[in-house]
């Protein structure tokens, strides 16, 4: 599993650096293709990320690298998203009653329950 945190909202801008690093990081452990299944949050719908996967798939096709297909979920059906059991196993595991976790607590004990990586999370950029 691949993890990367935001400092801030997770704005297209984000997301668009998010699916660069993915995409990337895929690439040089030689994949050619990932599909993403997707909820309707307002950053994957933007017309920002929708022209920037159409770019990059583009450029992959030309080039290549690790294309990106986008799955979309139909609205409200969690149920579909093999992901949301892990998200709640997940967060009952880290989670401690009593008191509330600070940031890098809740990042670190996040990584160390998936076994995955702790990278510096993604900044949003204020232009």
């Amino acid at each position: 599993m691949l993890l990367r945190f935001v400092d801030g909202r997770p704005v297209s801008s984000v997301t668009t650096r998010f699916l660069c690093w993915l995409a990337q990081r895929l690439t040089s452990e030689g994949k050619t293709a990932l599909v993403l299944f997707w909820d309707n949050a307002s950053w994957h719908l933007s017309r920002e990320v929708r022209n920037w996967l159409r770019d990059h798939n583009r450029r992959i096709k030309r080039d290549g690298g690790c294309r990106l297909l986008v799955c979309a979920l139909p609205s409200k059906s969690p149920w579909l998203n093999a992901i949301e059991p892990k998200w709640v196993h997940g967060k009952r595991a880290i989670l401690e009653p009593d008191r509330k976790l600070d940031i890098a607590e809740t990042q670190r004990r996040i990584c160390d329950y998936y076994g995955c990586e702790r990278l510096e999370p993604l900044a949003q950029q204020v232009q």
